[in-house]
């Protein structure tokens, strides 16, 4: 099944769900609404034809004004690929949990959590993956300001301090 027939098959399950589609690039993806985003997880999971038993990668970005994940599945029996796309504002970040879907979501959400502060909905353990508890921002959003130190630990190395403020 191409992109373009598993654009279709979830176009006629949720008319709403798709906010854009794109198949001319090298990986196809659709742009999908928040609200609907786990319902449709579920759909490709569920759905014979679509069969995806496959969350092969979970990443945040920062676009600058919003935030988002992007979702790579894909189907063993089919053999084929499409990727999720979900953009949520910088303001109050949340995007519902797949990780009862696909168990492998659970540390890529905490992961994408951790470093740019996006919740995800109903996961039962989210909490900072890599940093301390009390880490205070996100450290791969374009606006994080990297503290000079932490705990009285020099955040920064004075070399690589200087070097960071040569690139500005």
């Amino acid at each position: 099944m191409n992109a373009r027939e598993i654009h279709d098959q979830i176009k006629e399950k949720f008319p709403e769900a798709i906010l854009e589609f794109n198949d001319t690039v090298q990986q196809p993806y659709l742009k999908i609404a928040p609200q609907p985003f786990y319902n449709v997880c579920q759909f490709l999971r569920d759905d014979a034809d679509l069969d995806f038993d496959y969350l092969m990668c979970l990443s945040g970005v920062d676009y600058g004004d919003l935030l988002g994940t992007v979702y790579h599945f894909y189907s063993m029996k089919h053999t084929h690929k499409i990727i999720l796309k979900v953009e949520v504002p910088r303001e109050n970040p949340a995007i519902p949990s797949i990780c009862d879907l696909w168990r492998t979501a659970d540390w890529h959400e905490r992961e994408v959590y951790d470093l740019f502060g996006i919740v995800f909905l109903n996961h039962p353990d989210l909490r900072r993956l890599l940093l301390p508890e009390d880490w205070e921002g996100y450290p791969l959003r374009k606006d994080y300001v990297t503290p000079e130190f932490f705990k009285g630990i020099p955040v920064l190395h004075s070399e690589m301090k200087s070097e960071t403020n040569e690139q500005k």
